[in-house]
């Protein structure tokens, strides 16, 4: 016997309907150049990411799986499910602090929503458009979601605002390239929320292996698995938020579900998502960019400088004092950019640089300050530094809009630029630049597994 169809919200109704047809939903080009960006990004995070600890175990995890190869793992020859591809590309994506952020809703959705589009756009030899659309729509839903719930009180709360935001993303992304329908969706959106979990003690991963699964592997592993469930038939609630019980009440206080569907097809999650100028913290991307503009501004040497203080808000100097990561420690960072005159991915990664004498004796000029004031300034992540020369000079520049965020973004130069230094080490710089150039034309891909011939990395290396 078939159940009787439930009451569908408005809400409700309208994002499954929107996330139902998304594949025909007209894009405008800034918004294409946009999504062009940020899977370049994540993409070059996931090469990276084959480097570090946290992407090393992915991988060898999910050889241990085998199954039908149905979805290539990024930087390798490796084949496997759709599900464990999406696992190990998610952990790939978030290996280290690489990948973009969304600061509204508290999430980081291309390390859960790229990994799941493209894991199922290889699996039904989907097009470039198509995969480039589904992740739009995945920003979308990762953030609005979170909206609904409210971001702040959400993690105030100790819940994951990443994973739970990014396994409706993810879901979503996926969901829309297998063709489901509205009422499927409605189906894979309670599906989502079932697998939508996650403790922020993962702040406390030294490693950076527990985070990574649940920034990036969890959420995309958990959506793909979602939307291939439903796909196969499987059933489930037709509104999980609203009525009895439902997701909304569960997780918030306080939520608001017209954030649901607000402005669908007007305003794009994606161009509100931050890219990372470096390989670091965020936290720490305000303080870097101080420093480099006054480096650019005026004529100092290491030997002329007697202190610098570097203020940031309160929870984000937490976050980045002294940490045992040298890619979020900030007091390491200021000074090797100091040392070096700039940072690379693997300079941001070399543990051994943290005990350079040269680079010990410059973080010893450094003092970290808490700032009350710019917790509550907006945009947030804001730094002052202050540097004090040897002669009295003092110099201060204060960045209220960060390189790379929403407010001040990246140029096409400046994110391939990026995305060559993240990818040359583990590809070549020939195959590196050749991935950046597809990149550019993405949308026009007949066969979005083409691709994974622009990250197979050369023999000899990873397998």
């Amino acid at each position: 016997m078939i159940a009787p169809l439930q009451h569908i919200s408005a809400p409700m109704r309208q994002l499954s309907e929107y996330i139902a047809g998304a594949l025909t939903q007209p894009l405008p080009d800034a918004l294409v150049e946009k999504a062009r960006h940020h899977i370049l990004d994540t993409l070059a995070a996931m090469v990276s990411g084959t480097e570090l600890k946290p992407g090393r175990l992915a991988i060898g995890y999910a050889e241990t799986q085998g199954a039908a190869p149905e979805a290539s793992v990024v930087g390798t020859r490796l084949r496997t499910t759709a599900v464990n591809a999406a696992l190990a590309n998610g952990m790939l994506a978030h290996a280290d602090e690489t990948d973009d952020s969304h600061a509204p809703s508290r999430t980081h959705p291309g390390c859960a929503v790229v990994p799941a589009a493209l894991a199922i756009a290889e699996r039904q030899r989907a097009s470039g458009e198509q995969f480039l659309r589904a992740v739009v729509l995945g920003y979308d839903v990762c953030a609005r979601v979170n909206l609904a719930l409210g971001p702040d009180a959400l993690a105030a709360a100790s819940h994951a605002t990443h994973s739970i935001g990014g396994t409706f993303g993810a879901g979503t992304a996926a969901g829309v390239l297998l063709g489901l329908n509205a009422v499927q969706v409605r189906h894979l959106l309670s599906y989502c929320a079932q697998q939508a979990s996650g403790v922020a003690c993962n702040v406390r991963d030294s490693e950076h292996i527990e985070k990574a699964f649940d920034f990036g592997g969890m959420p995309a592993r958990n959506g793909v698995a979602a939307a291939t469930m439903v796909a196969a038939g499987f059933t489930g609630v037709d509104d999980v938020f609203s009525g009895e019980r439902n997701f909304l009440d569960a997780y918030s206080a306080r939520p608001e579900p017209s954030h649901l569907a607000e402005a669908l097809g007007e305003r794009f999650e994606i161009m509100a998502t931050n890219i990372k100028k470096w390989s670091v913290g965020s936290p720490a991307q305000a303080a870097l960019d101080a420093l480099t503009h006054l480096m650019d501004g005026a004529a100092f040497g290491i030997g002329d400088v007697a202190s610098i203080r570097v203020h940031l808000p309160t929870r984000s100097a937490r976050t980045v004092d002294n940490a045992p990561m040298p890619d979020v420690n900030v007091q390491h960072l200021m000074a090797l950019l100091l040392t070096d005159r700039a940072l690379t991915f693997h300079s941001v990664h070399d543990h051994a640089r943290m005990h350079d004498p040269a680079v010990l004796a410059v973080r010893r000029l450094i003092e970290l300050v808490p700032s009350l004031e710019l917790a509550e300034a907006q945009p947030p992540r804001q730094a002052i530094v202050e540097i004090s020369l040897q002669s009295g000079r003092s110099l201060t520049h204060r960045t209220r809009a960060v390189r790379g965020t929403a407010d001040n973004p990246m140029t096409r130069a400046e994110v391939e630029m990026k995305a060559l230094d993240l990818m040359r080490g583990s590809l070549g710089a020939e195959p590196a630049r050749d991935l950046v150039e597809a990149c550019r034309r993405i949308e026009y891909s007949p066969d979005i597994s083409e691709f994974a011939r622009y990250w197979v990395p050369p023999s000899g290396t990873v397998d």
